[in-house]
């Protein structure tokens, strides 16, 4: 039995600038972080007893025969990569909702890459995982996403990534004080909006043609080396919550899919109780709104979007990793 836990991500700024469409052309760099909130992956080869040779459990319950028949997108590209000669098991479990603007795909990518390799007794590198991930997700199965996502879950950490037009990609954590992490996360709100979407079909309106958005994205990615700044150096957390409100600003004029009217009132009462600024994450669409706001107003927040779920969080910094590992027998019938 062996068990992988990665975790989801917060998208601060540059969101967008990790798309290969526009980073191939310009470059691009994002800051992100990784949460103590995880994807879990319980994976074993599956005894020979069963009627199935595998089964794979997760929203639903797949018993099947081949992978081929596998419904899952992302569990039947994966086994047709490894091409394991024996039947397997793997069940998946999520401390937040899928298609909410986590990086809930991703962490799944990533986390099953993780496990299988562990099962083959592989021992991969973060950047492998990352890499490997996403060629899964963009080359294997054509999804409409980034790259910044599954750099998260491998690798963990509040982190400045840069996008080279190579495809290469540098990950730069933000190395910041114990007192200051504390002080972003005190001023870092995440309410969940029960919208759930599917961030690829999202994405889908707007990464077809990155170049008609240059003005919105060159902003963006501009975005970021004040971001970094502001992070690194003594400022408050108004000037991060004001700059992400512009960002937000930008992100919104990509598509009319990345918002709508119940996100945007959503939106404008946390503002009004005292958020100084915030993003949808992800591609947008629904999920998760973070806020930017002031610990002295966190109550009155909490209590205008009383209908709406807040999630406490702090970062974490180990990325994703196999924390239960028990190989079978090689005894065991097959």
């Amino acid at each position: 039995m062996i068990i992988s836990r990665t975790p989801y991500r917060i998208s601060l700024f540059g969101g967008g600038t990790d798309y290969p469409a526009w980073f191939r052309q310009h470059g691009g760099e994002v800051i992100a972080a990784s949460i103590n909130r995880y994807c879990y992956l319980t994976c074993r080869y599956l005894p020979p007893f069963f009627e199935q040779r595998f089964r794979i459990v997760y929203s639903i319950t797949e018993d099947c025969n081949q992978v081929s028949e596998i419904k899952h997108p992302v569990v039947r590209a994966a086994l047709e990569k490894f091409q394991l000669d024996r039947g397997v098991e793997l069940h998946h479990d999520g401390d937040l909702p899928a298609r909410s603007g986590i990086g809930s795909s991703s962490s799944f990518s990533v986390g099953i890459l993780h496990v299988l390799h562990a099962l083959k007794g592989d021992i991969i590198s973060s950047e492998e995982l990352a890499k490997s991930a996403i060629w899964l997700e963009q080359d294997r199965l054509k999804e409409n996403v980034g790259c910044q996502d599954q750099i998260s879950a491998a690798f963990g950490g509040f982190n400045h990534i840069e996008f080279l037009p190579s495809g290469d990609f540098r990950v730069n954590p933000l190395t910041l004080s114990r007192g200051r992490m504390d002080e972003i996360v005190e001023n870092l709100m995440l309410f969940y909006t029960g919208i759930r979407r599917t961030s690829s079909d999202v994405a889908a309106t707007y990464v077809t043609n990155l170049e008609a958005r240059a003005e919105q994205l060159q902003r963006t990615q501009a975005s970021v080396a004040a971001a970094k700044k502001l992070f690194t150096g003594a400022n408050g957390m108004k000037e991060v919550g004001e700059l992400m409100h512009d960002t937000w600003l930008q992100k919104r004029a990509l598509s009319h899919a990345v918002s709508s009217r119940e996100i945007d009132e959503l939106y404008a009462e946390g503002r009004a109780a005292g958020a100084v600024g915030g993003k949808i994450l992800g591609a947008g669409g629904g999920g998760f709104i973070l806020l930017v706001v002031p610990p002295a107003r966190r109550d009155a927040v909490r209590e205008r979007l009383r209908k709406l779920i807040c999630v406490p969080f702090n970062f974490e910094f180990g990325g994703s990793r196999i924390i239960y590992y028990e190989p079978g027998n090689v005894e065991d019938p097959v």
